[in-house]
């Protein structure tokens, strides 16, 4: 099998969406928005998932709930629009949030659920706003239920009035869930350049959501929030600024200087930034060199991921990805070929929607030191020596901004550390010796 094309290759083939469920967005969007309610309406099996993906935090009072569907919603011999209402009403008294969100799940699309027409009903009855966002497993990846919801709230967003100041500059904004230390560092950096951040979607409060309108810039941090991207330019009339994303010390540079070109403004100290990063990561980079790596797919952060390892000197044979929006992520993709011819090595494949079955066979020819994927797959692929890492822990991860490159080499270098120790401890015979059986 070769792959020494001068070009990315692009292929689709027939695969399901092996990803988590995107209702698992409301375990950081609940924490990144204080003030919120997320209300995820769905059955006992959306429930579970999110006892067991979010864990029971029974003392914390976690600001999210479960609207169980029971048969009788399902074959609609009971009105949803009264329980959604009693329970609405209910949060509105015990936790007085500032904003409510529903989360659709599949069995709402199913079944039809009017939940659009419900909740500005429901809403003038609280006193509240309710914004409603889709995030069911049938139509999106993993991390697409963020999409879904940022997207909902750029419609809340209030209009931006232009100040009728001397030296009036166009505002700008960010989108995409950061935890509030990386979004400040972020903002530093673009400070440190002169450039002033008007506000964040979402903001760590619902009441302080940023002006949004004509004249208003906008780039994004996450490769996942296409979506967000269309709503902000086609409904809210903001003009997107076009961006690699701010993963890894190459991707943050590029993106500060991208967004430092719209504004006009030559970047200052960024290579030797950058450069410092690369100093710092040293030790790391002496473990990942000339290894191989393999993406599943499973987050949609693999473009940029992939990207950054190449940087570091790893060899990419496939990215596999759920879904990709080829306009939001066209710069990321340029980033990606120049990253590969600069260092010599060639242009990986890169799968959307890509069949296990498949990938599993080309895991077998090509044998890399790494796969970057799903929970279902890992144990299976380990159980036949095929060293593994969770993808689900880089979305968790803080991996934004030119410092915390180093706790996404501490992930990727985790497996390939334990595995040399196994050596160190003679284990290899005993690895061996159980790959034969099986």
């Amino acid at each position: 099998m070769s792959f020494t094309t001068t070009t990315l290759k692009f292929e689709c083939e027939t695969g399901n969406y092996h990803t988590f469920c995107p209702i698992s967005c409301v375990s950081w969007l609940y924490q990144k928005i204080s003030d919120s309610f997320f209300l995820v309406i769905g059955t006992k099996t959306c429930g579970y998932f999110l006892q067991n993906a979010l864990g029971v935090m029974i003392f914390a009072e976690p600001r999210y709930a479960m609207a169980e569907l029971e048969e009788g919603d399902i074959s609609a011999q009971l009105h949803d629009f009264d329980e959604l209402k009693r329970l609405c009403l209910q949060i509105q008294q015990d936790r007085n949030p500032s904003v409510i969100v529903w989360i659709g799940t599949c069995t709402t699309e199913i079944i039809k659920m009017d939940l659009e027409g419900m909740a500005p009903k429901i809403e003038e009855f609280i006193g509240r706003p309710i914004i409603v966002a889709r995030a069911n497993g049938l139509d999106y990846a993993f991390t697409q239920g963020e999409d879904t919801v940022l997207a909902a709230m750029a419609h809340r967003c209030p209009e931006y009035i232009k100040e009728k100041t001397l030296y009036q500059t166009s505002p700008l904004v960010l989108f995409g869930s950061l935890p509030n230390t990386v979004a400040q560092q972020l903002t530093r950096e673009l400070e440190n350049q002169g450039i002033k951040v008007s506000g964040w979607l979402p903001e760590a409060r619902y009441e302080e959501l940023p002006g949004l309108g004509s004249g208003v810039f906008v780039c994004g941090v996450h490769p996942f929030l296409s979506r967000t991207a269309t709503t902000l330019m086609r409904r809210r009339k903001c003009q997107l600024i076009g961006a690699p994303f701010p993963i890894g010390p190459d991707g943050t540079r590029a993106w500060i200087e991208k967004i430092c070109q719209v504004f006009e403004i030559t970047p200052k100290n960024l290579e030797q930034r950058e450069a410092d990063i690369w100093e710092n990561l040293k030790d790391y980079l002496s473990l990942v060199k000339s290894k191989s790596v393999f993406f599943m797919g499973d987050n949609l952060l693999e473009i940029s991921l992939a990207r950054f390892l190449i940087r570091c000197g790893m060899i990419v044979y496939e990215i596999g990805i759920p879904y990709m929006d080829k306009r939001f992520q066209a710069s990321e993709l340029n980033l990606l070929e120049k990253t590969c011819r600069e260092m010599k090595v060639a242009m990986p494949r890169i799968v959307e929607k890509p069949d296990n079955s498949n990938q599993i066979q080309r895991i077998r020819a090509l044998q890399p030191d790494l796969v970057i994927t799903g929970l279902a797959h890992s144990n299976p692929l380990e159980a036949r020596g095929i060293t593994t890492k969770w993808s689900v822990e880089f979305t968790f991860a803080q991996i934004h901004g030119f410092t915390n490159a180093r706790d996404i080499l501490e992930l990727v270098t985790r497996p390939l550390r334990r595995n040399n120790h196994l050596k160190d401890l003679g284990w290899s015979k005993l690895v061996k010796n159980i790959e034969n059986k099986h």
